[in-house]
């Protein structure tokens, strides 16, 4: 990262008080000058999801190559990407694409995407806005004593989840899709509740409805505590809301927020896009390591044979 103070200023446009900026005046590609690419991710840092209207030059490949400054790619490790190859993950309404439950992205993997760059494709005229919450804002307003419990919890994340229980409105399609392809791979990892930002410093609540429940708990005490951090995580004050364009992109840390995609166009085309790029592995407040439980990690599997083989399939 270059020196803040010799970086060029952006034109950014605050959404919210505590999470959200609109960047304008940039357009997004491979193309883009270091000290651009610079300022941005020093911006994203700060404001965790910027937005960028009239992207419409973007196609897939120049999508990727864009995300591609961020990192290396990562695929959804058991859902097939668009056209059944690359990086590129397709959110289509009409194929089971509602994400409309709060969580951070693919959090039972091990090294869970840091970064994720989506694009508007085809958007309703009205509804499927997204919101973002501010997992770092989160906690630090969490009162001492809640502080100092979540500093010690980790939780068992899986993609294996009640998802019907969670999405009562969803189809009987929508449920056997779930299970045939979401699930094809049950992964189960430990992560640390509190994960320290590897750029920042920052302290961020790790949860989302990946989660299966907090280690070394009864059922009911750790559904009694998920609910008390997730009320926190979500207040109003910690959220931005984006209402998209087609044409827009949302850039956001994945390891300080938490989003949801809001289901309330009813049968009308939606489509979004969406890359990812390669995370670490979190660390807790004591220097302690996530770890894997089930399942072969994506920071694993992109070394062995068989990764090799499902990333290009």
């Amino acid at each position: 990262m270059s020196d803040i103070s010799s970086l060029p200023s952006l034109d950014l446009a605050l959404r919210a008080g505590r999470i959200g900026a609109e960047v304008r005046g940039v357009r997004l590609g491979a193309e883009l000058a270091p000290e651009t690419f610079a300022a941005i991710h020093q911006a994203l840092l700060q404001h965790k999801v910027l937005f960028f209207r009239g992207q419409q030059h973007l196609d897939d490949a120049a999508h990727l190559a864009f995300a591609r400054l961020w990192g290396n790619l990562v695929p959804h490790p058991t859902v097939p990407s668009k056209g059944g190859a690359g990086h590129v993950l397709e959110l289509d309404s009409f194929h089971g694409g509602r994400a409309n439950s709060w969580h951070t992205d693919v959090t039972f993997d091990l090294a869970y995407p840091k970064v994720s760059v989506l694009r508007g494709v085809v958007i309703p005229p009205y509804g499927g806005d997204t919101v973002w919450a501010n997992t770092v804002e989160a906690y630090a307003h969490l009162p001492a004593p809640l502080k100092a419990l979540a500093d010690t919890l980790w939780a068992l994340h899986s993609n294996d989840y009640d998802y019907a229980a969670q999405r009562p409105e969803a189809s009987n399609d929508a449920v056997k899709r779930y299970r045939e392809v979401f699930t094809s791979t049950v992964f189960e990892t430990e992560h640390p509740v509190v994960r320290v930002h590897p750029e920042t410093g920052e302290r961020a609540l790790l949860l989302g409805h990946f989660v299966r429940r907090l280690l070394g708990l009864s059922s009911s005490d750790s559904q009694h505590l998920l609910s008390v951090f997730h009320e926190h995580i979500t207040r109003l004050e910690n959220t931005v809301r984006w209402s998209w364009q087609a044409g827009d992109v949302a850039i956001w840390d994945n390891r300080a927020t938490q989003h949801y995609a809001i289901n309330d166009y009813g049968d009308q085309h939606r489509v979004v896009r969406r890359v990812t790029i390669t995370g670490e592995v979190p660390v807790g407040v004591n220097g302690r390591r996530s770890v894997s439980v089930k399942g072969l990690p994506q920071a694993l599997a992109a070394h062995s044979t068989d990764g090799a083989q499902r990333q290009a399939a």
